[in-house]
């Protein structure tokens, strides 16, 4: 039957035809001839907590093809990148708090420290963190990448669903990966660079890229993906990765001012943060 398929002496039926576009990740438009279509998967839909396991498992599951070979991982960071915020931390808590907040509709808001996370959770996350760790990771930031995390804080303690000493707490959590960030960029290693990007306002996408493979996945909300494989698409978003490195300032190689300056802005906005928090206990 194969061979008569092969010879094209019989024609595939279009049960067999779905079933090998699904097999070998085709579009079925592809293959009527329309090069503007792309097939793409989906992160799984959060709607309850425990939907987030699932979530970051399958984060990981796309990712794993990757570890052990050599592999690049571009992100473009409008937020604190994801690998930055999962864990055991508070910091981690806080931020499953805010898109369990934010996604899942709820009759009452439930203060901060009345929110708990399951332990199979955590797993699920540093499963994804060790993926992130074997990759040769670009980044690239701006001065806006840390201002959604400050005011997520800032907002649920101006709500009366953050303590006074938790909200500093996070704050310092945030201080602790800004430092550890500056601390990898004086390393000056060849398996993480940092971009300072002035021009383009940031989104989130990440594109994975080996030898013989690419992913890319593009945000849709806050914590959704498109994830696709797409040859052509994969290429161009790399096309597009390589112009905004070049259009941005290595932070390794620019200078110990510059890097300074850089991070000093971020010290800064997470001071000028915990004033406000101590001046609203003040009030």
């Amino acid at each position: 039957a194969s061979h008569r398929r092969v010879a094209m002496k019989s024609k595939f039926s279009i049960e067999e035809t779905v079933k090998l576009c699904q097999y070998f990740s085709i579009s079925f438009d592809a293959l009527l001839g329309d090069k503007h279509k792309v097939l793409t998967d989906k992160t799984l839909p959060i709607q309850s907590l425990t939907d987030f396991k699932n979530y970051f498992e399958q984060s990981a599951a796309h990712l794993e093809k990757y570890q052990g070979k050599t592999a690049t991982m571009y992100y473009s960071a409008k937020d604190i990148p994801l690998f930055y915020t999962i864990g055991g931390t508070l910091l981690s808590k806080f931020k499953l708090y805010v898109w369990t907040q934010l996604l899942i509709k709820q009759d009452k808001q439930i203060p901060f420290d009345r929110f708990t996370v399951n332990v199979s959770l955590l797993e699920a996350t540093a499963q994804l963190k060790s993926v992130y760790e074997s990759a040769e990771v670009v980044e690239i930031w701006n001065d806006t990448t840390i201002n959604s995390s400050l005011q997520q804080i800032y907002y649920f303690f101006e709500s009366g669903l953050i303590a006074h000493e938790t909200a500093l707490l996070l704050l310092a959590e945030v201080d602790k990966i800004v430092t550890a960030v500056e601390a990898k960029t004086n390393l000056n290693s060849e398996r993480y660079k940092l971009y300072y990007n002035e021009l383009l306002i940031l989104n989130n996408t990440v594109l994975v890229s080996s030898e013989h493979q690419k992913s890319l996945f593009v945000p849709y909300n806050m914590v959704g993906y498109f994830i696709t494989e797409n040859k052509a698409t994969c290429q161009e978003a790399e096309y597009f990765f390589e112009n905004q490195v070049y259009n941005s300032k290595l932070l390794q190689s620019s200078g110990k001012r510059d890097r300074n300056l850089f991070f000093n802005r971020m010290y800064q906005k997470i001071e000028f943060y915990r004033n406000k928090v101590n001046n609203f206990i003040n009030e």
